[in-house]
């Protein structure tokens, strides 16, 4: 019975694909039924080989109940089947529910024709979260009971009534998110003012204008004075196996008001930029989150970048210092990262600009002090001054349009170009999106291996994670050192509960085999995420079968450093997942 093709239906709904869907259970197809999936137009795109317009699918039609009564199936077969029946048709009445206005629902709207060029599907196979592996090409899979009930976003209908308001009332939407966080003095109306239109004017789009916050008092004071100051904030895991460190919420704060009263000691004024040149050390969000406390621009460096590199990133900004280390070892390789950074300032002294001050930390794990150059006058050990100062300092209040940081582009299409984030619709849309994409409960331990010289670090490293007063997994090493098996010993080691990370790794350690991974037990992880490039359809579904048990669903997300925070992404309990989609819209985002 199960090779045979059910009878295909003698028209299909418009704007709709008829497909064969085969559901399965522990990997044995246990029954075939015919159902139709609406698909996305080809103008509902967006110019990214992982949008949206890879989805290939949104609706399911529940499959007709008589082939279900047809089929002769054992209960846990059944139970399967309905199950999967239950999630089609919570998809389904989500569908007839919603209405548009305008445009803004375009993407969760059946269409009157199919797109034109769409690819054909010919079927698609229906996988159940944590009951199956994802083995073909046009697998789908679908949250469980279990994983639906307890996620934040649990049902189709939750997220479609979520994004209506989003859209229809951005203003209301996003203030009553923005209030959860402190306001030293709220914002005035309109909430937000906009000009997309280079005609009306100069691009001007600013959010909770004439609001006073602060992003480090959001992060650090306010989860302290919520009862987590004993929480651990970061967990950091050396590049050498066994050294680690931790801190707390409230040892964190200490530590970045002592780097905040040097700073102001020195002369950094609010709106003054600072350069950072770290590698993921604690020291790198600490430097971050002590500019934020007293109003200073950061502008994190990559510290893989050439002294040219840095060179041009220090002439355009101007800094007043240079936050850096002496050196970094990552894997068996010692890199000068201070030889980096003299080479850098002596370019900079050529085009007649010059920087007050190099704070130095000395990494003993890389290189001694004694082994390090320095220039008298300019150049300051870390651990000789910051130490020294109190460790309380006192909030500078900002605007909620005024600089947060500044980030350059890679400069791979001419000049570097910098990105300036302001504080306060960043703020609270970077905690949302990392809230909703990753599920994120208290207890989890959240680990991105993103290096915080990339807005993924800035956004869901540092801001994001510590928004929502989560246990953040900082490691300094490479992720196949001393062997591949590196990543999955830290999960087991910190308990990791949600694990994000570039398809570029997911590739290079699917190939290094899966004995690497299957060593280690991983039970911790529930959640799973993708960032930076497409993930391609067979890394995704070794990233689900192997890394995570086929039990984690994958937060795919695609955006961009202009954005800031997520733009497209799966919510894990509420969507099915087809490997290689970033599936829909997050809430506020628009498509057309």
């Amino acid at each position: 019975m199960w090779g045979m093709n059910p009878p295909v239906p003698a028209a299909a709904p418009p704007a709709c694909l008829v497909i064969c869907c085969t559901w399965k259970r522990s990997g044995i197809p246990v029954a075939r039924a015919v159902t139709s999936f609406s698909v996305i137009p080809k103008r509902s795109t967006v110019n990214h080989s992982n949008s949206i317009s890879d989805c290939g699918s949104l609706f399911i039609k529940p499959p007709p109940s008589a082939l279900l009564s047809s089929l002769l199936l054992s209960a846990s077969q059944i139970r399967s089947v309905k199950k999967i029946e239950r999630i089609i048709m919570a998809n389904q009445s989500s569908r007839s529910s919603v209405k548009t206005t305008g445009c803004h629902l375009r993407h969760v709207e059946s269409m009157s024709t199919p797109p034109s060029g769409a690819g054909k599907i010919s079927h698609l196979n229906a996988v159940i979260l944590g009951e199956a592996l994802a083995t073909e090409e046009n697998d789908l899979v679908f949250p469980g009971d279990s994983f639906s009930a307890q996620a934040l976003i649990p049902s189709p209908q939750k997220y479609l009534d979520m994004y209506k308001r989003s859209v229809e009332d951005p203003a209301g939407f996003w203030s009553d998110i923005a209030s959860q966080f402190y306001w030293k003095h709220k914002w005035g109306q309109p909430v937000y003012l906009e000009n997309l239109d280079v005609c009306r004017g100069t691009i001007n789009i600013q959010w909770f204008k004439g609001g006073f916050t602060n992003i480090c008092y959001n992060c650090l004071d306010r989860n302290i004075e919520s009862g987590n100051a004993d929480k651990i904030a970061i967990y950091w895991e050396g590049n050498e196996p066994g050294f680690q460190y931790s801190l707390t919420y409230s040892q964190l704060l200490h530590r970045v008001c002592q780097l905040a009263n040097y700073l102001k000691d020195i002369g950094v004024k609010k709106g003054n930029a600072v350069i950072i040149y770290l590698p993921m050390l604690m020291e790198l969000p600490i430097a971050m989150l002590a500019c934020a406390r007293i109003g200073a621009v950061h502008s994190v460096v990559f510290a893989g970048f050439s002294a040219e590199s840095l060179a041009q990133r220090i002439m355009d900004c101007k800094p007043k210092v240079v936050i850096t280390c002496n050196a970094v070892k990552r894997g068996s390789k010692i890199i000068n990262l201070k030889d980096i950074v003299d080479a850098a300032l002596v370019e900079c002294s050529n085009n007649s600009m010059s920087v007050d001050v190099c704070l130095t930390y000395e990494n003993q794990a890389a290189m001694k002090r004694e082994s390090t150059r320095c220039q008298e006058g300019r150049d300051v050990w870390w651990q000789d001054v910051v130490p020294k100062y109190p460790t309380s300092c006192e909030v500078e209040w900002v605007d909620a349009e005024d600089p947060l940081f500044l980030l350059y582009t890679s400069g791979s299409t001419g000049k570097p170009k910098g990105v300036l984030h302001t504080t306060g619709g960043y703020m609270v849309y970077t905690a949302t999106t990392f809230k909703y994409a990753f599920d994120y409960k208290q207890s989890d331990i959240y680990w991105c291996t993103a290096d915080c010289g990339w807005i993924t670090g800035h956004s869901y490293v540092t801001y994001g994670p510590m928004l929502n007063g989560a246990t953040v997994v900082v490691f300094e090493g490479a992720p196949n050192y001393p062997d591949p098996g590196r990543c999955w010993e830290i999960v087991d080691k910190f308990k990791v509960t949600i694990f994000y990370t570039a398809p570029t790794l997911v590739r290079s350690l699917m190939r290094d085999g899966d004995e690497y991974v299957t060593r280690h037990s991983r039970k911790s992880l529930r959640v799973l995420g993708s960032v930076g490039e497409p993930i391609n359809p067979s890394a995704w579904r070794w990233f689900f079968n192997v890394v995570g048990n086929s039990r984690c669903p994958i937060s795919d997300t695609w955006w961009q450093t202009e954005t800031g925070g997520f733009m497209i992404t799966p919510l894990p309990g509420a969507w099915p997942q087809k490997p290689g989609s970033a599936t829909f819209p997050f809430f506020g985002v628009q498509v057309s």
